[in-house]
Formats: structure tokens, sequence, C-alpha cells
């Protein structure tokens, strides 16, 4: 009897299993999922900035599956090598490579072991190494040989050392400004890749041997050496890009120097008229005359001493500094400066590097907010007037920049207003940064964008996941299905023991 009983009871507790997970095996059937992409791995990135007065190493991230065709990119970290730039090192074996090597050591250590070999590294090369090309183009190669053999020994995939042109680094500056601004694409609240319907803003760069202006235009672009055409996010873009060889700031100062001893008549001692009121200084003659930018056209003693006395006079600086650009000749139906074609200044604009620099100077000095061309000019004298020792006294921390921040403001109210041909309605739609989204504004980012299409996606893990709404649904069945089950059980088990025992 007892025997009967037991048997009994398992069929039933079989029977109850059974159903159970027949149950359970339709609910999975029927309770709706989706696909969820696991957390996909970032890709490295290092992008070196060979400048003409320094080196900056730039390493950006991206997740591993790209989204729309361009990698979501953002910087990871920077780092600035020690010394001038690799251009500065011409002759100097050795110079140019060892002062990578402590930024590409913190490299190898701040990006994962497991992405080294797949971390690509462009060194782009700028003006400074565009003017050694010119001037010295053995010397270029050999610079360039020498940092690309220094950057292949480290663990990533070196992928070349380049001089970029200057149409090269304005466009890859406006693409910059236009991907930290979100001007291409932004990730919307309902988890998709939006375009936000804006209009680009253009890139005002200025550097130490180069300047370059980048916008968008609907405009006919006269000489197609100023057009550039690029595909981002999907959408096509037609954009002007102009860069000036040797008006960069550091290039300018050394042309004003070369243009006082021209018009002064002396190697050995000159006023500056855009140098402080009571500042002297001393230079050596092949410092002046040592660059593709002054070219000297008597002989002269590259050691001979150059003795300069700073006056302080702004109408004679600008008058000086204004000599320097031909604004008059034009063979196309507009030009900016030295007869090169430009469309019309149209939208807003970013300003970075110097240009952020000098105006955020002019802005402190002159304790007011710059927002049109008068308000520059009335700043700009503000400085110019300004003896050295006020200088000193006023802004104790800038010693080292104070004797050229006269010519550097003259030399952005020259380029803006008098070159590039903005006014007192365009003018306002500047804005001057130095960062965006806390990623430093330059030219690096967009030649990282736009590599980042050339390298390959990872397919990213997928599984299978209830919807939350689902997961509630499913865990409330289970629940009474399993209290169900249960009470059953004992429910027949009762029975059962009543029946054994009569």
């Amino acid at each position: 009897m007892v025997s009967m009983g037991n048997q009994q009871q398992c069929r039933i507790i079989t029977a109850t299993a059974a159903l159970f997970l027949a149950v359970c095996g339709i609910l999975l059937l029927v309770v709706p999922t989706e696909d969820v992409k696991e957390t996909p791995e970032f890709m490295y990135g290092i992008v070196l900035d060979a400048g003409s007065s320094h080196t900056t190493i730039f390493i950006y991230k991206w997740p591993a599956d790209k989204q729309n065709g361009t990698g979501v990119v953002s910087q990871h970290s920077e780092c600035h090598a020690k010394g001038g730039g690799i251009s500065s090192y011409a002759g100097n074996k050795g110079g140019a490579a060892s002062s990578l090597e402590e930024c590409m050591e913190k490299a190898t250590q701040e990006i994962p072991k497991s992405r080294h070999k797949l971390t690509p590294v462009y060194l782009g090369a700028t003006a400074g190494m565009r003017l050694l090309n010119i001037s010295k183009p053995k010397e270029s190669d050999a610079v360039l040989k020498e940092v690309a053999d220094k950057l292949k020994t480290y663990p990533f995939s070196f992928k070349g050392a380049t001089i970029l042109s200057g149409q090269e680094e304005g466009a890859y500056g406006w693409v910059t400004v236009n991907y930290l601004l979100e001007n291409y694409i932004k990730y919307g609240f309902v988890g998709q890749w939006l375009s936000p319907g804006r209009d680009t803003v253009g890139a005002l760069d200025f550097g130490g041997a180069s300047t370059q202006i980048t916008f968008e235009t609907k405009q006919t672009v006269e000489n197609k050496d100023n057009l550039m055409k690029l595909r981002l996010y999907g959408r096509d873009y037609q954009i002007y890009t102009q860069s000036f060889l040797c008006y960069g700031r550091d290039q300018v100062l050394l042309r004003l120097l070369a243009l006082l001893i021209k018009t002064q008549g002396s190697d050995h001692s000159i006023v500056h008229p855009c140098y402080p009121a009571g500042y002297s200084d001393s230079v050596k003659l092949s410092s002046v005359f040592d660059t593709p930018c002054n070219k000297r056209q008597t002989p002269y003693k590259p050691d001979d001493v150059l003795q300069i006395k700073g006056t302080g006079n702004y109408n004679q600086c600008l008058g000086n500094v204004s000599r320097l650009f031909s604004l008059n000749n034009c063979s196309y139906s507009r030009c900016s400066f030295d007869g090169v074609f430009q469309p019309n200044i149209t939208g807003n604009f970013m300003a970075f590097s110097a240009f952020f620099y000098t105006h955020s100077f002019l802005e402190k000095a002159a304790g007011t907010t710059i927002t049109s061309p008068a308000d520059l000019e009335d700043a700009i004298c503000v400085v110019c007037n300004m003896s050295f020792q006020e200088m000193q006294n006023k802004f104790p921390d800038e010693e080292n920049h104070l004797r050229d921040y006269c010519a550097d403001s003259i030399l952005l109210q020259v380029l803006l207003i008098n070159g590039y041909g903005f006014n007192d309605l365009s003018f306002p739609h500047i804005s001057f940064r130095e960062k965006a989204e806390d990623t430093s504004v330059g030219w690096s980012l967009g030649y990282m964008l736009s590599l980042s299409n050339l390298l390959p996606a990872e397919n990213v893990l997928v599984r299978k996941t209830l919807l939350p709404d689902a997961w509630r649904a499913a865990v409330f069945l289970f629940s009474v299905l399993l209290i169900a089950s249960i009470f059953f059980l004992l429910r027949t088990y009762q029975k059962n023991a009543t029946k054994l025992c009569c």
C-alpha cells in the first residue's frame, strides 16, 4: 500500500515539474525580446601635431563599433613635448627623436596593452617643416626619417610621418571645430544618431609660421586650389580653405624686424614701434634672416648683433605691420590679401590658437569685452601705449610674452579686419576659444576623425534580453505558477496521505 502511494506521489511530482518547465518554456517563447549590444571596447589613435614652435601628442579614442561611417572620436589625453618644434632640430642629429620620448612613453602606459598593436600612430608636420622643406629639403627629409624611425620602436602601429599642406591643415581644423560643436551629428535622447540641422562654423587658425581660414560656402570658388570637398556622416560639404605661409605669429615678427632694418638702414641699431617703451633687446642678424620668409637682398654678417629699442607707438606699429600685407592686387572678383581669392564671409567662426591667446590678453589688459572692430582698436591702443614697466607691474606672470603683445594684437587686427574682411556685422560672430568640450581645438582631431574611417570596425557581441516590461510580467507569472504548483503538490500529498491512513 505504501509502495503504491510513493509511486503515485512520484508521478504527481514528475507531472508538476514537467508542467512547470513547459510553462517556463512557453513564457520564454512568447515574451518579447530585443537584441542588446554589449559595451564595445575602445579603439585608440595617436596624432603627433608637429608644429613650428612645439610638438603636442594627442591620444584619441572611439567605440570599436563606429556609427554612421565616422568614428565617434573623443580626446583621451594630450602631452606637450619639451623643446621646440621638430624643424628646430635640423642639423642636430637625434634631437627631434629625443624630444618625443617622454610623451610617447606616457602613451604606452595610458593605452591598454591589449590595444597597443591596434593603435595607429600618425605624425603630421605643419608650417615649420613646410618652410624647412623649402629652404633645406635634405635636412627636412632627415628630420622626418628620424622621427619616423623613433616612432616605429614603440608597440603601436606606425602609419607615417608627413608634412601636411596648408589646405589640409585648414580643412582638418574646420572638421574639428564642427565636430566638437556637434554640427554634423549628435546622439539624441532616444538613443539614435541625429542630424542637428545647424549651419557649420568657420575656422580661424593662427600658428607660429602660418595662418588658416576655412569655411563652408555656396558661392563659386574661383580658384580651385581653395576648394575642398569632404564627406562626413553621410553628408557632403564644400569648403573654402586658404593657408598663408609666413603669416604665422613667429614669422611675422621676424619679417617685421627685417622691414625695420631695411627702412631704417641699419644692421646695428633700430627703434621698434611695436615693442613697449622702456624695453630693449639685442639679437644676431642670423636669427632674423635664417628663414625663407625673409629675403635679404644685400649681403650681411650673420654674427653681427642688432640692438633694438622699443618706443610703443600704435599708429607707427600699425603702419609697419600693414606693409607686410598686399591688400590691393587682385585678379579675382574678390580677394583677401596677397592676391588670394576669398568668397564673402558668412556665418559664425571660431578663432583658436594664437588668436585666442592674443584676444584673451587684450580683454584682460583693457578690462573690457571686445565685440566690434572699434572695441578691438581701443583695446590694442591701451596695450601699445603701455610702457614695459607698466606691463610688468600689471602682468608679472606674462613676462616672456609682454614684448610682443602689441605686435601680436595689431597683426590680429590687420588679419581679421583688413585681410579677411570682418566688419561691424560679422566680427561679433567670431568666438575666440582655446577648447571646446574639454578638447583642444586644432587640426589633429579632424585628422583623426577622417583617418578613423580607414580603420576596421569590430563586430560587437549581441545577446538576447527581455524588455523591462516583459521582465516584470515574466517574474509575476513565474511567481504565480510556482505558488500554484506548490499548493497543488501539498493538496495532492495530503489527499494521498489521508487515503493511506484509512
